[in-house]
């Protein structure tokens, strides 16, 4: 009689592209030690991020700069998902900003990982959600992204070619569902049937590629049409408390958006 045989889990190839040598050698050491990942490791300039990603296949990419300002971080992002898009971006963080998270998610980061706040083995959880194609963000996080959508700015899917890839009607569906209406609002507020409104997300879910809402509310903010202007950037700095560290995608959530809209785990 043949043993059957257990196939073992692909690693995932991480890269570590960190400005502080010392950090980034205890960091890949550390994450050598678990079962299934790969690690190479670089400095965190775009030129030599991309000179890595071009020479070894890579699944899921930690940035971190805590020498760069705000602007130069996103432009990293920004050129890395541009030459990169299916690489898992995960930006490093010692604190964050209403800024800085928004503009961070737009250019293409996928996991938001305060280092000062979470453990080392909820950054290893973090990798595996971002591998799997979902989103690390606590729940202020997600707010921010949800506030920006939310602004009077029109959103408006295009694109990379700056066309519409939306009618002007699944337009108004995309930013009544990031404002956080459920089917049954939006229903009401465009005088349709609320089965009229599912079939529409069938097909924007269709057209855009997501799957679900969450998807599609961070593929209209990194996609839209409109730069949003309204946002008050003038809060402070500020790291999520120990009781906000949980993650869409990876565990529970104080906050979750559903086919009902976004609703707090306690209701």
């Amino acid at each position: 009689m043949k043993r059957r045989t257990h196939t073992s889990r692909p690693s995932i190839s991480v890269l570590v592209a960190d400005s502080n040598q010392t950090q980034s050698q205890l960091l890949s050491s550390a994450l050598r030690r678990q079962t299934g990942f790969k690690v190479s490791c670089c400095r965190s300039e775009l030129s030599n991020c991309l000179r890595a990603l071009q020479s070894t296949p890579i699944d899921v990419l930690l940035l971190s700069d805590s020498s760069a300002d705000h602007t130069h971080l996103v432009d990293t992002v920004r050129g890395l998902h541009a030459n990169y898009p299916r690489v898992g971006l995960i930006l490093m963080l010692d604190s964050y900003d209403r800024s800085l998270v928004v503009d961070s998610v737009r250019a293409g980061a996928r996991g938001l990982f305060c280092r000062a706040c979470l453990p080392f083995r909820a950054l290893c959880r973090c990798i595996l959600v971002v591998q799997q194609g979902q989103l690390w963000a606590n729940t202020e996080q997600v707010g921010y992204v949800i506030d920006a959508l939310s602004a009077p700015a029109a959103t408006r899917v295009i694109s990379s070619k700056g066309e519409g890839l939306l009618t002007p009607r699944e337009d108004q569906v995309v930013s009544l569902v990031a404002e956080g209406n459920g089917n049954r609002l939006i229903a009401e507020q465009l005088g349709i049937k609320e089965n009229t409104v599912k079939k529409s997300l069938l097909r924007i879910y269709d057209k855009v590629g997501a799957s679900n809402r969450v998807e599609l509310v961070l593929y209209a903010l990194t996609h839209q049409g409109t730069l949003i202007n309204a946002l008050d950037t003038t809060r402070p700095s500020a790291a999520p408390k120990r009781g906000q560290s949980n993650c869409v995608g990876a565990a529970p959530t104080d906050l979750a958006l559903t086919d009902y809209g976004w609703r707090h785990k306690s209701d």
